[in-house]
């Protein structure tokens, strides 16, 4: 487990390797163009990464948010420079990955539960709630269960349509992981997955716009997508019951209480993710998975600018799309590892 202690006593060597990267390379690296290819969490905080490490280095770097499932598909065939996914990738996978790999935390985010049921702006879900709607238990939004937590609103009686992703999505794994973790049914019927086996006939939609835009377009539509993608379709989010008992939204102050608890493991994998003990209860971490070989120097090193850019330069932008920061000393940590394990290969 990575410390913030042992962290700091590292920043100065990661600081050292970082300036003379940025000045030994950055001429050669301008030529050099960066593809990758993965989660749709991300995607909005990439896009905006991307173009200001252009403006900043003159590297393009390209990235398709295909889901994380694919991100480390096309990682694995090394179709791509780089993969992105909010599931760490299995040690079954990481056997496969013939470059080696390095995992890299960009951001912390939430995953909303998103609604359209006309009428209602705000909604109260209990903690037990959701796992049972998108297990197909909860059926009509006036139930019972779902009513009790909303005393005054005038809930519809109207069919629940449950939406989901099509594709192997870290959003999904991310949701799949809370409602394990709220109920032994859901654990034991669906469980954590990227791409599980729903109950019933949900509606489905590709990366988080699909899902987004589902919900947009059914009425009695109930989905989850990261919070920015319900924020960029206007579409109501759900205030969920965490464990202490509260009624919280996906706000950045609830997420950033919420990944307080985090802990970092020596290979940047996040645990204590499932069930945080205050703050929004459906969050997660995202990473970039870099090769630790590529085929050559002026590629290598255009990915290590590109890290060292991401966990400096670019956390400072995360809170501007209401992801949050990783912690400077893990960020001091990951860029020493890239440095050190990142090589054109011979």
């Amino acid at each position: 487990m990575i410390t913030v202690n042992s962290a700091w006593q590292r920043t100065l060597t990661a600081s050292v390797a970082v300036v003379a990267l940025s000045f030994g390379t950055i001429g050669q690296a301008v030529a050099v163009s960066l593809k990758g290819a993965g989660a749709s969490f991300p995607a909005p905080l990439y896009k905006r990464y991307f173009e200001e490490f252009k403006k900043s280095t003159g590297i393009t770097v390209s990235y398709d948010a295909v889901g994380s499932g694919a991100g480390i598909e096309q990682f694995i065939a090394n179709t791509v420079d780089f993969g992105g996914t909010d599931a760490p990738p299995s040690q079954s996978e990481i056997d496969k990955m013939s470059k080696g790999v390095v995992q890299v935390p960009t951001a912390g985010g939430a995953v909303a539960v998103v609604f359209n049921l006309p009428g209602v702006s705000n909604l109260k879900l209990p903690r037990s709630a959701v796992a049972e709607i998108f297990m197909g238990k909860i059926t009509q939004w006036n139930d019972p269960k779902i009513a009790k937590a909303n005393p005054g609103v005038n809930l519809p009686n109207l069919p629940i349509k449950p939406v989901v992703r099509e594709d192997g999505s870290g959003t999904t794994y991310i949701f799949t992981r809370h409602l394990s973790a709220t109920s032994p049914l859901f654990q034991k019927t669906v469980n954590v997955s990227q791409l599980p086996n729903w109950p019933g006939s949900p509606l489905k939609g590709p990366q988080n716009a699909g899902v987004a835009n589902q919900v947009k377009q059914t009425q009695g539509a109930i989905g989850y997508v990261q919070d920015t993608f319900a924020r960029q379709n206007n579409l109501p989010t759900a205030q969920l019951e965490n464990l202490a008992g509260q009624f919280v939204a996906p706000t950045f102050e609830e997420t950033t209480k919420a990944l307080q608890s985090v802990r970092f493991l020596n290979d940047f994998r996040a645990s204590n993710l499932q069930d945080p003990e205050q703050g929004y209860p459906i969050v997660g971490i995202t990473w970039i998975l870099v090769k630790q070989n590529y085929d050559s120097p002026d590629k290598a090193n255009a990915v290590k600018n590109m890290v060292n850019w991401v966990m400096s330069e670019g956390q400072g932008l995360n809170q501007s799309l209401e992801y949050t920061r990783i912690p400077q000393p893990v960020a001091s940590s990951v860029v020493e590892m890239v440095q050190q394990k990142v090589v054109a290969a011979n």
